[in-house]
């Protein structure tokens, strides 16, 4: 497989505060690689540091071209994207709206109008409530619309920051389905997330961070099988490891 995003030595600073330390990673076309770790080990920094809503040092190359100086509007343009913890949809506008904000950064209304066609495909709910309010949505519905927000700028790399947090089990299982297929409609997907057995379930590959480092990578059913990662690093206990 080709490498689609590739990072080398990325350091991140937060005025005195180093949050990301030398940072190596690279995801390939077609592979949903997770990046795992404990609250604070630098995750989330390092989604935002690839598509420059903060700034670092070191290398990140996004098909192949140097992308860790341009802007975020140009990153997105390019194909990257990035769904935040959070959700963060505009609440005071509707589904549609929201959608809509999505395809900004896209000079071609024909092709927005087709991708608005395939998420409300992907996610009928959203089509039923086209002109409600989105922060009159439920969590999951939330969720899903951050999600197809998203889609409607046609990433070829979509960043996932924590998509299961505060959802229930159900809806959980309704988003690791949903990342699923949007890998097999070829997708290429990089994905932060608390639930570290969930995500492993999904991987093809696995980053392990702590204290902003890489401490730890491989094919994610290996350290899904490793009792001694699961338990150090990944807060699985030894018996739900295997």
């Amino acid at each position: 497989m080709t490498t689609m995003l590739s990072i080398a030595g990325l350091d991140v600073r937060y005025g005195a505060i180093q949050a990301v330390r030398g940072v190596d990673l690279d995801v390939a076309g077609g592979e949903i690689v997770a990046l795992l770790g404990a609250n604070g080990a630098g995750k989330s920094t390092t989604l935002k540091a690839i598509v420059g809503l903060v700034r670092g040092k070191g290398e990140i190359t996004f098909g192949g071209e140097p992308i860790l100086d341009r802007d975020t509007e140009d990153i997105v343009r390019r194909g990257l994207t990035l769904v935040p913890e959070g959700r963060r949809v505009f609440p005071s506008l509707t589904v549609a709206e929201n959608l809509t904000l999505g395809a900004a950064t896209r000079g071609d209304p024909a092709g927005a109008a087709r991708s608005r066609e395939e998420v409300l495909g992907l996610f009928p709910i959203l089509a039923e409530r086209a002109n409600q309010a989105a922060g009159t949505l439920s969590g999951g519905q939330q969720q899903q619309l951050a999600i197809a927000r998203a889609l409607m700028s046609a990433p070829k790399l979509l960043l996932l920051d924590e998509p299961s947090l505060g959802l229930a089990p159900q809806i959980v299982d309704d988003i690791f389905d949903l990342i699923l297929r949007l890998k097999a409609r070829g997708l290429t997907i990089l994905l932060v997330e608390q639930d570290a057995i969930a995500a492993l379930d999904i991987a093809d590959r696995a980053y392990v961070m702590a204290n902003g480092r890489i401490i730890m990578s491989g094919a994610a059913a290996d350290l899904r099988a490793s009792e001694e990662i699961a338990h150090a690093y990944l807060g699985i206990t030894a018996g739900h490891a295997a």
